[in-house]
């Protein structure tokens, strides 16, 4: 009886016709879909879903949104007060309200209704906006706007800079059909509009970001058209044949086809930032190919005839090719576990396109090779000696690696490895979660996007927030709760709290402010009336004082539109992970101090960039350890079941494991946070980093029933062996991976895509040093049963044919 997988392909060999039929029906259809593909970031999805920060973020988004923009207009050799200047804040401030996607009640400047000043009359307090219907033309329009400005307190400190040489415009988006292309053009484009010899405007905010992000698709396009480039002349240099060409081509390229047309079909956005990942994927299909290839040529310079050697090829290849790709979906759906809907549909996307190298890279190609004439010289692949002439210094490296891990130099590198092994993982725990830079780690230091972040930060409170929300619970109560007593003195008391602590914040701001300025007008000026006293005529008087004139509109920043909910805003020099600690600290005590529950309203901790940036990086903690213990006890199960032993799972794992600690000790060297995106790719690592130690523990296995003699004789032999033939191929294939990489290294612009192109070289190098030298290594010292058993002959072939060639 024929075992099942020779079966099968030489089933599917006698429908060839058939099944080719169907692949090209499957991939017209997928096909179909690729017009439906959307590249997008949808920012709440980049959110975890079970964070007590982010349901506060859902339920008052209003409230220190992170989808704000700001914009400085600075005079580079004066101050602002001037008629040019104040024109074109003027004309910025109503220009950004006709932005798509604009909230046009949250844009505020010195140019808009709600940055007023107040003055006590005999009539009571007289509330105006700083500016009229026009600005200020004259100098004495300007002289006198200089003077409102300096009765008005909240705005000289949150609108104008410490050096009266800028002025802030802020605007915030409505998510829902937000285009951050779009937005990211039409505020850049009124930036650069604005800017002139005099004048320099620079703009940040989450929008701006992902907009800037989004410029950079052509040169992503471009990369992957140069890194496609790259694999197809490394693959002809390899093959140097039409066949051998051709077959790792159409088969990755319906695997992308697939993968691109299905989450189009589902209405799947891709996320930008990621699109380094599926490129590793086209490397990896064409990486199977290759192998599935090679295994086929030499098959048929021996067998002489193309179908039988399609189909010794294909049951030789199935089960350790299947084995490998299923590590690689591992590796990329385990990262599901997260509550981040954007993980979600990235497990989605890379994790079906792994599932399609199965039948592509098993079936597919063993169609192509079966319908497409052999190359007529095969002599390359005719026997192992022809085969070790391929390259003397690549078979001198891989008898360099043979001897230091077998026989008495042994000893030593096991100890070279092991205080590597430890000063690794020594150098991984100290990589820091979270954002390790002043702004967006995304992008160089030196980009506009970073250098208008720290512009921010050193003339204005800055750009990042922290709220403290007062949640009303009764929003209907006929007196808003936002003008109870208790409430507006529990605001008072928190920001007291927190400006008296040891690490303080640039800035503090809630309605009480506002209620304390206008009572001291109220009451005629003296600053002994600033403080409010805890009862209702007083508080409320306050209110009547401060609303007089204007509307909750005015307030929009501090309360919600029905007045109601009210927030405690805190402002931090930046959002480096210690800066995010310290102020999620010192907000808590406060929080703690005052109390949570209170009779007409709670204490609700928190939102603002602060608190959403804390919350997804907790999730990194939270799951990091989750998801590597997943993709190893999945890995091991895996392992263990096709080698019908417990001992290959750890031996297996080991490696990568190492591997793994490698990839977070370089990005802590690097300099690069351990966040969303970043885990994503550790992930990954494991994944792929396990194939390498697949092919070749299987090649020593089939290795060492061939040998007879002493022990050391037999597992030292089988090392070299499986070194010489399936090592090559590993080092094949891992500098094929790493020059399809490389380009965007190279040549990214985007910070984040460079380092992670480096990273996923690094994650290359080290796993397949270390399949190389700490597999092999572990085998000649355990030297394992399960290698002698008929478990692993039916991985490596053992009677039906040769052992299959190295991922």
């Amino acid at each position: 009886m024929y075992p099942l997988r020779l079966r099968l392909a030489r089933w599917t060999l006698a429908h060839r016709k058939a099944a080719l039929l169907v692949f090209v029906l499957l991939t017209v259809f997928f096909a179909l879909g690729l017009p439906r593909v959307q590249v997008k970031t949808v920012f709440s999805e980049m959110l975890p879903q079970d964070d007590p920060f982010v349901d506060v973020y859902r339920d008052h988004p209003g409230f220190g949104s992170p989808l704000t923009v700001m914009a400085v207009i600075r005079h580079r050799d004066g101050d602002i007060y001037n008629p040019e200047t104040l024109r074109k804040v003027w004309d910025f401030t109503r220009a950004i309200d006709r932005a798509p996607s604009v909230d046009h009640e949250q844009i505020l400047s010195i140019a808009t209704e709600k940055a007023r000043y107040a003055e006590a009359t005999p009539d009571g307090i007289d509330m105006r906006p700083l500016m009229s219907d026009r600005p200020p033309a004259t100098v004495e329009e300007v002289a006198a706007l200089r003077a409102r400005v300096a009765d008005a307190s909240q705005v000289r400190r949150f609108l104008i800079s410490r050096d009266e040489q800028s002025a802030l415009v802020m605007a915030t988006f409505i998510e829902e059909g937000l285009d951050y292309a779009e937005v990211f053009s039409f505020v850049n484009d009124l930036a650069e509009r604005a800017t002139d010899e005099r004048h320099e405007v620079q703009v940040a905010g989450m929008p701006i970001l992902i907009g800037t992000v989004y410029g950079f698709e052509r040169q992503m396009v471009l990369i992957s058209v140069v890194t496609i480039g790259v694999i197809v002349l490394a693959l002809i240099f390899r093959m140097r044949n039409t066949v051998g060409v051709l077959t790792p081509i159409i088969t990755s390229a319906t695997a992308a086809i697939w993968a691109f047309g299905f989450v189009g079909w589902l209405a799947i956005s891709v996320e930008p930032l990621l699109m380094v990942v599926p490129l590793l994927l086209t490397a990896r299909s064409f990486s199977h190919s290759v192998q599935f290839t090679e295994r086929y040529f030499e098959l048929y310079a021996e067998l002489g005839d193309r179908r039988k050697a399609v189909e010794q090829t294909m049951s030789v290849m199935m089960v350790p090719s299947v084995l490998g790709i299923i590590t690689d979906i591992l590796g990329i759906v385990v990262v599901a576990i997260a509550p981040i809907p954007a993980m979600l549909r990235h497990a989605i996307f890379c994790g079906m396109w792994a599932v399609w190298l199965i039948p592509t890279g098993c079936v597919l190609i063993s169609l192509l090779l079966a319908s497409l004439p052999p190359p007529r010289d095969l002599r390359r692949f005719r026997d192992r000696k022809a085969a070790k002439t391929r390259g003397a210094v690549l078979q001198a490296l891989l008898g360099a690696a043979a001897n230091l891990v077998t026989g008495r130099a042994a000893r030593g590198t096991t100890a070279v490895i092991v205080i590597l092994a430890v000063a690794t993982v020594v150098t991984a725990s100290q990589i820091r979660i979270g954002n390790p830079v002043e702004g967006s780690n995304l992008l160089p230091e030196d980009s506009a996007f970073n250098t208008a972040v720290r512009a921010i930060n050193r003339g204005f409170p800055g750009v990042n927030t922290l709220e403290i929300v007062l949640e009303a619970k009764n929003p209907n109560a006929d007196i808003p709760t936002s003008q109870r007593p208790d409430l507006v003195m529990t605001a008072l008391e928190l920001q007291k709290h927190l400006e008296g602590g040891r690490h303080p914040p640039r800035a503090t701001l809630s309605f009480a402010d506002y209620l304390a300025e206008a009572n001291r007008l109220f009451n005629g000026g003296h600053p002994a009336w600033s403080a409010l006293n805890a009862t209702d005529n007083s508080v409320q008087g306050a209110a009547v004082a401060a609303l007089l004139g204007s509307s909750a509109k005015s307030f929009g920043h501090v309360l919600d539109p029905a007045m109601q909910h009210a927030t405690v805003s805190l402002w931090y020099a930046d959002n480096k992970q210690e800066t995010v600690d310290r102020a999620l600290a010192a907000a808590r005590a406060a929080v703690e101090a005052v109390g949570v529950d209170h009779p007409e309203f709670r204490v609700r901790l928190g939102t603002g960039t602060i608190a959403l940036q804390d919350a997804m990086n907790r999730v990194v903690a939270r799951y990091e350890p989750v998801i590597l213990l997943g993709i190893n006890v999945s890995i091991f199960l895996l392992c263990t079941f096709a080698y019908r032993s417990m001992l290959a799972g750890v031996l297996l794992l080991v490696p990568v494991n190492l591997a793994n600690q490698g990839l977070l000790a370089a990005m802590h060297l690097l300099g690069v946070g351990l966040d969303v995106n970043t885990l994503i790719v550790a992930a990954i690592g494991v994944g792929v980093g396990i194939d390498y130690g697949i092919y070749l523990l299987s090649r020593i296995c089939e290795e060492v029933q061939r040998r007879t003699g002493d022990d050391d004789a037999r597992w030292g032999g089988a090392i070299r062996a499986a070194l010489s033939t399936t090592g090559g191929a590993i080092l094949f294939t891992a500098s094929m991976m790493m020059l399809a990489i490389f380009p965007w290294y190279l040549m990214a612009d985007l910070k984040f895509v460079a380092d992670m192109g480096l990273l996923l070289m690094a994650i290359m190098i080290i796993n397949m040093v270390l399949s190389l030298l700490v597999l092999p290594l572990l085998v000649w010292w355990l030297r394992p049963a399960f290698a002698q058993r008929y478990g692993c002959e039916s991985l490596g072939g053992g009677a039906e044919g040769p052992a299959p060639a190295a991922h």
